[in-house]
């Protein structure tokens, strides 16, 4: 069980990205760091598997069904897409977004189950004590955090993550990464993260994808891909 990309094929007018870009089945219950410099198409990627984007060529499997024929609905309850820009301008409690994250689609009164799960949520990401803060009130990082949250309690089988502990310390990045790792192992989620921070991707990650020139240019655990010397090359810089 696993998400495939086959043939993936995207640009921009005048810029092409992919052309073609495979990748090795992303497996359930492992946290994929893709890592790569600026530029390369990390967060255009997770738009393209989220379905936010429409590519010219190729395709986006999971558990070996094609994820375009899909309603956006139904899309949408499988993956759940992070993105950088988590500024967050609506006027409603902490609580109250990350319930509305929960619920979806779906209409009615909220289940003791959802309230709970919500209450969990806070409590791992160590936030339950913005529950009745507006969001708008919150500092950058604060807002990542219930960003993170909402992310979470969708319970997705592809959670994807750009940039997720940017706005963050250090000690508030290691908290989430070790959540994300956990929850990604206990829920058997397929969970991508870019990250620029390569010291933090291989504490946490079980495997680099290493995105470069349009492909993949490595591929496999982060102890190796560090290893071979392809970041030094992606990068411009000697990293290893």
């Amino acid at each position: 069980m696993s998400l495939e990309i086959c043939s993936l094929s995207f640009g921009y007018k005048n810029f092409p990205l992919f052309d073609g870009l495979e990748t090795e089945p992303l497996r359930r219950g492992e946290l994929t760091a893709l890592v790569g410099p600026n530029g390369v198409g990390k967060s255009s990627l997770f738009r393209l598997i989220a379905g936010l984007a429409r590519p010219s060529g190729g395709t986006v499997r999971l558990d070996g069904g094609d994820m375009a024929r899909l309603s956006s609905r139904a899309r949408s309850e499988r993956i759940f897409l992070l993105t950088q820009h988590t500024a967050m301008r609506a006027a409603l409690g902490v609580f109250d977004v990350i319930l509305l994250a929960k619920r979806g689609w779906r209409g009615g009164k909220a289940t003791d189950e959802d309230i709970a799960h919500v209450e969990e949520m806070l409590e791992a990401l160590g936030i339950e004590h913005l529950s009745d803060r507006m969001v708008t009130e919150l500092s950058g990082g604060q807002q990542q955090l219930v960003a993170l949250c909402q992310a979470l309690v969708r319970n997705p089988d592809v959670l994807l993550l750009d940039e997720p502990t940017s706005a963050l310390d250090l000690r508030r990045q290691l908290e989430v990464m070790h959540l994300v790792h956990d929850v990604t192992r206990k829920r058997n989620m397929v969970t991508v993260a870019a990250l620029h921070d390569l010291s933090l991707a291989g504490r946490f990650a079980d495997r680099f994808l290493l995105l470069h020139e349009g492909r993949i240019a490595a591929d496999g655990h982060p102890e190796h891909v560090l290893a071979d010397g392809g970041t030094n090359d992606a990068y411009g810089v000697g990293i290893t």
